[in-house]
């Protein structure tokens, strides 16, 4: 665990401080916000940022935002500081510690952010297989590629298969190809010198030096413009990267996990990724299967989000009810963990009593979780049955389809030609010409005002 001290360290912060340090922290110290933002900047990273509550902590984490520096910060300050405290909690702060500092407080926070970089609840057979595998490849240095729906837990799984390296006490560094634009990735990634570009006001280090002797995981790369995809294909190759506007390559020793949520494979036809960094990337692949095909996971990570959320809103803790679990068990989640997460705070938000029951298990439109399964089942047949219309078409020629298209058209209309022509897009003569060859084929063609009749 790495800790950066940000305020004056004097009386009770040094000895937060020292409590760290005997909880097996690696301590750094900035004595202000803008000297903090400089060595994250620099890369001396961080994995919790402990802060004095008088510093402008909503600063810091607008600017940390700004910069897309993801690293938790916890408020610390004395009791007096009501006021401090409150809006550190609601700028983004964590948690907040009062001083004088307890040693079992201090040694929890670390344990809790440690404990949420690199948990993973499972209990379903098919997760079971894939966290063996994941174990099995964890200590190598070899590139792993992690694929799955959206929500199902891709990053999670990249911190754990991180926690169990021979990388673990190293950095951890993520980045989200794409919520960065095109035009900054590069940057994001190598760094950059000062007057590279406009704005480049000072040097930056990027995420691969950032990351350097841990992992770096490239979330959704799926969508890295292609012309990134090069360079960044020599970096994992020759382990060199260089910074915009640098005049020498920097070494860098780092183990990449990429995820994505496309299938790349298919990415790689359509020509928006290249063949050769997906066979670098995709050492092993890690493929997370969908909530729904994991049933057996759904209780146990809704019984854990209640109890999360019932405790952050300093709720007694609620249970679920059998026919709530049914319900649960029900639903397709097509969102997967993460809208099963945000559907258990809903939860323990609307109940009202010890129980939660089904119906205080809404939806964000206030729709119930087994209408959404209904609509989803709807949706799903609407789908397949038009698949498997789409499927009836090959073999046919195009005038094959188009014939019985007209045909059946007409036919819908009862004979009437006007309808049918304006339903088909074709004039009405176009329409004439072509049931005048369908006849002199033997077809049957439907009268005004009539069932479908043989042509004489």
């Amino acid at each position: 665990m790495r800790l950066l001290i940000v305020g004056p360290l004097d009386g009770q912060l040094s000895e937060a401080t020292k409590l760290a340090m005997d909880g097996g922290a690696k301590v750094a110290h900035a004595p202000s916000v803008d000297i903090a933002i400089a060595s994250l900047r620099a890369g001396k990273g961080a994995d919790l940022l402990l802060v004095d509550v008088m510093v402008e902590i909503p600063r810091l984490i607008k600017t940390l935002e700004n910069e897309h520096i993801c690293v938790p910060v916890v408020a610390c300050g004395t009791q007096t500081n009501a006021a401090a405290a409150v809006n550190a909690i609601r700028a983004g702060a964590k948690e907040y510690i009062p001083l004088p500092p307890n040693a079992e407080l201090i040694a929890a926070v670390i344990a809790a952010v440690a404990r949420e970089s690199s948990d993973f609840l499972y209990r379903d057979p098919a997760m079971e297989a894939l966290i063996k595998l994941t174990d099995q490849v964890a200590p190598s240095s070899a590139s792993v590629l992690i694929t799955g729906e959206s929500g199902t837990g891709k990053e999670v799984l990249a911190k754990y298969l991180h926690a169990r390296s021979a990388r673990a006490s190293k950095p951890f560094i993520s980045i989200n190809c794409a919520a960065i634009p095109e035009a900054l990735l590069e940057s994001e990634l190598f760094g950059h010198e000062k007057g590279a570009f406009t704005g480049a006001v000072a040097r930056r280090i990027g995420k691969f030096e950032e990351a350097n002797g841990g992992t770096l995981l490239l979330d959704e790369i799926s969508e890295m413009d292609v012309r990134l995809q090069a360079k960044l294909l020599r970096a994992i190759q020759e382990r060199l990267i260089d910074r915009v506007g640098g005049s020498k390559p920097v070494p860098v020793d780092i183990r990449i996990v990429a995820t994505s949520n496309r299938n790349l494979n298919e990415a790689v036809k359509e020509k928006s990724f290249r063949e050769d960094l997906l066979f670098r990337l995709n050492v092993v692949n890690l493929q997370i299967p969908p909530l729904r095909q994991r049933p057996g996971d759904i209780i146990a990570l809704a019984e854990f989000f209640v109890k999360k959320y019932s405790k952050a809103n300093g709720m007694e803790t609620r249970e679920l009810s059998k026919n709530a679990k049914n319900e649960l068990l029900r639903a397709p989640w097509p969102g997967n963990v993460r809208e099963l997460e945000n559907t258990l705070h809903r939860a323990v938000l609307l109940s009202s009593g010890k129980t939660i029951e089904p119906e205080e298990i809404r939806m964000p439109d206030g729709s119930g979780l087994c209408e959404t399964a209904n609509t989803h089942s709807v949706a799903s047949e609407a789908a397949q049955t038009a698949q498997n219309v789409t499927h009836s078409m090959v073999g046919q020629t195009v005038a094959d389809v188009e014939r019985n298209l007209i045909l059946d058209t007409l036919d819908h209309c009862l004979g009437n030609r006007t309808h049918a022509s304006n339903i088909l897009g074709i004039s009405i003569r176009t329409l004439r010409n072509k049931l005048n060859i369908y006849a002199q084929d033997g077809e049957t063609i439907t009268e005004p005002n009539s069932q479908r009749q043989s042509a004489a």
